[in-house]
């Protein structure tokens, strides 16, 4: 308990974990609550179909305290990396995306995740942030896989993934229940050895 209230009282913005020239990504503080709050809501219309049905207390401090407890076990376990998404300048939030789902032995493998504010897409910012967990995932976290799954008609997400040098696998029936509904995906992955030779994804 000691340590996760530690973990809570963290400044608003410690040290960040990855910087590019637009973005910097961090894990989540007790801090965000209101700025993350704030953007999902006003985003609700635009990240509702593509993400599972938020509860009913989603958007509330207490739902907030318990999603971090969430994110501090899975932080300290190693079996997740949940990160916010600020511009470098403003330090304001623009979005989030996870590294969850991490799996070490024969696998080394993890699967990404990731939301952005409806005024903030489409910018590249999300991109950038992309590229950047992918450098930190292959090179720190000394991962082989990244997988990633995206609805068919999310013509936006695919781009991302695929301009990122996601190769799409295969097309999974029922895969994930999104905004009620259970929903077919498409599968994408990415390789250690594929991200070190393609010298093209570290372009803005």
């Amino acid at each position: 308990m000691a340590d996760f209230l530690s973990y809570l009282r963290q400044p608003a913005m410690p040290e960040p974990v990855l910087k590019g020239a637009r973005v910097v990504l961090r894990p989540p503080r007790l801090d965000d609550f209101g700025q993350w709050a704030a953007l999902r809501a006003e985003s609700r219309d635009f990240l509702q179909p593509w993400e599972p049905t938020w509860p009913p207390d989603d958007l509330t401090a207490v739902a907030w305290r318990r999603r971090l407890r969430s994110y501090w076990r899975e932080l300290r376990e190693g079996t997740a990396l949940p990160l916010l998404v600020f511009d470098r300048q403003t330090q304001g939030l623009l979005g989030g995306l996870t590294l969850s789902n991490i799996r070490r032995g024969n696998a080394q493998a993890g699967t990404l995740g990731y939301w952005i504010g409806a005024r903030h897409a489409r910018q590249g910012y999300m991109t950038e942030a992309v590229r950047l967990l992918l450098d930190h995932a292959f090179g720190s976290l000394g991962l082989h896989r990244v997988e990633a799954a995206c609805l068919p008609e999310n013509e936006p997400s695919r781009r991302l993934l695929e301009k990122c040098g996601f190769w799409r696998e295969g097309y999974a029936r029922g895969y994930l229940n999104i905004n009620g509904e259970w929903r077919d995906h498409l599968l994408y992955a990415i390789l250690a050895e594929s991200w070190q030779t393609a010298d093209g994804n570290r372009d803005a």
